[in-house]
């Protein structure tokens, strides 16, 4: 088997990761450096309340989040006004501050509320989970800082960008909730606070196909179901309805199931319901994808992809004079994400600023007057 390739897409205000094995990507991430996503993070923080009925304790850590800490995490026996030194476990995510685990102090812990130490970015964390891979990125000074952490020889700078256009099409599929089957079907995602719903479509076809096609559709369909909730961090209660089929014939399916789901660690097979819906339940740790970009893509999303085509933009006509034609409220959101405007100044130059309330969604672009 090919060793993975860890791909790392540098761009103002954002980095997009990839796992790839050959053809296959196995992991995707976004990060955003002004709102990182804290795993791993080391902080000082202070029991603010304790909550008998979850098992834990609430602590108040720097930057005015509020994070969980859980009793068999070192939360027992903690009461309000205590100090300690803990590390986030489980992003923030779905409206909730992270999950904690103490940590040993070399000595009594006291205030202020800080943070004492990032955790790895995810190029490094994959590094260190693939310690065959080849990382490429496309950004020089990215590019030395990791040398300095992996080594030389682990890390190639491209010379042309280090998202290819499969890549590109992937991370666009997974900014949207709808992916496509082969055969005309599709999949479907719906989050909600509760839980997500997966809904499988057989398309135009199914109603032609026998009952063993008809099978190996849905099997096939469910293996993608559990590719794109690895893919997209998704985690909690799932439930997958299949096109079609009997309850009894989906039942035959759940053999097959089970060691595509024993592949990934955090997912756990809970059963059929009565209704014939297949019921998953997968750990929380990584911030899912939509949350991060939106669904559908947020302003903040759309300005860091016109700003990445709009580096590229630069690069075809140097010296030209760029605008960012966009909606107000994109501009607003670029504003407000510490260090993006510099950052693209820093890389392609100055950048003047258009706002027009008419700009469609996804039409934001960089062009040269």
């Amino acid at each position: 088997m090919a060793p993975p390739l860890i791909f790392l897409s540098v761009s103002p205000g954002e980095r997009r990761v990839a796992l790839r094995r050959g053809d296959v990507l196995e992991a995707a991430f976004v990060e955003r450096p002004h709102r990182p996503e804290g795993l791993g993070d080391l902080h000082v923080a202070r029991v603010t309340a304790r909550a008998p009925a979850m098992g834990g304790v609430f602590l108040a850590m720097a930057g005015g989040e509020t994070g969980f800490l859980p009793d068999s995490e070192g939360g027992k026996g903690r009461g309000e006004g205590d100090w300690l030194r803990v590390a986030v476990t489980r992003a923030a995510q779905g409206g909730k501050g992270p999950r904690l685990a103490a940590r040993p102090a070399p000595e009594a812990v006291t205030g202020p509320l800080r943070l004492l130490s990032r955790g790895p970015e995810t190029a490094i964390r994959l590094a260190a989970q693939h310690p065959e891979a080849t990382l490429v990125t496309d950004h020089a000074a990215t590019a030395a800082r990791l040398r300095g952490v992996l080594g030389a020889a682990r890390v190639q700078l491209s010379s042309t960008p280090a998202f290819d256009e499969a890549l590109e099409e992937a991370f666009e599929e997974l900014a949207g909730m709808a992916v496509a089957l082969p055969g005309g079907g599709r999949l479907t995602l719906h989050p909600t606070p509760a839980l997500l719903a997966i809904d499988i479509d057989a398309g135009a076809l199914a109603g032609g196909r026998d009952a063993t096609a008809h099978r190996a559709l849905n099997a096939a369909a469910l293996a993608e179901a559990l590719r794109q909730i690895r893919l997209r961090h998704l985690a909690g209660a799932i439930l997958v309805d299949m096109a079609g089929m009997a309850i009894a014939r989906r039942r035959e399916l759940l053999p097959g199931l089970a060691p595509l789901v024993a592949a990934d660690p955090a997912l756990k097979l809970i059963g059929l319901t009565g209704l014939g819906l297949i019921e998953l339940q997968r750990r929380r740790v990584h911030t899912p994808l939509h949350e991060i970009l939106g669904a559908p893509p947020s302003p903040l999303t759309r300005g860091l992809a016109a700003l990445r085509r709009g580096v590229a933009e630069a690069a075809r006509r140097p010296g030209a004079r760029l605008t960012l034609t966009a909606a107000p409220a994109v501009l607003a959101a670029l504003s407000e994400a510490t260090g993006a405007l510099d950052d693209f100044t820093d890389r392609a130059g100055a950048l003047a600023l258009r706002a027009d309330p008419l700009c469609p969604p996804g039409q934001e672009h960089v062009h040269a007057e």
